[in-house]
């Protein structure tokens, strides 16, 4: 079982995270008021499916790890994955149901670093966070989530 260690969102593209203490989650769209939820709401309202990313979680070991061996002082939202976790192998969550606070959740694939992370964070992030940048999931079921709640495979 791991821990929700802080919740980030961003409402439009490039544009700084926010740090929620609280986020609704929303079944085939994302977290309420992040770029995501947006951009499915509006296919959604097209007729058109949803994109697969409606959530993304990253493990604070792999950050701090990342951070310590380059002396670097960047904040856990810098990264831009959304949910910042502890305690649990996200990896092995890719194709399985896990609850997050009260909500429930799919993985779906690895969240690989991108070019753009690369860019705008840090050079180092490829290659070295390759497998470790964590994880991209669909949310099944309507939910609210704070730092604290917990992160359990079903």
């Amino acid at each position: 079982m791991g821990t929700i260690e802080s919740i980030h969102i961003a409402s439009k593209k490039r544009q700084q995270v926010e740090q929620l203490e609280t986020a609704i989650l929303e079944s085939g769209k994302g977290i309420a008021g992040d770029r995501y939820h947006l951009m499915s709401t509006n296919m959604l309202a097209k007729g058109k499916l949803a994109p697969m990313n409606h959530i993304t979680l990253i493990a604070k070991e792999e950050l701090d790890a990342f951070l310590n061996r380059h002396s670097a002082s960047l904040n856990y939202g810098d990264f831009r994955r959304n949910v910042i976790t502890s305690g649990i192998d996200l990896n092995k969550l890719v194709d399985k149901e896990f609850q997050i606070g009260s909500a429930v959740c799919r993985g779906i694939e690895l969240c690989e670093p991108c070019q753009v992370l690369s860019r705008t964070v840090y050079g180092a992030v490829l290659p070295e966070l390759i497998h470790r940048a964590g994880l991209r999931a669909i949310i099944i079921a309507d939910g609210e989530v704070k730092p604290g709640d917990s992160i359990e495979a079903r």
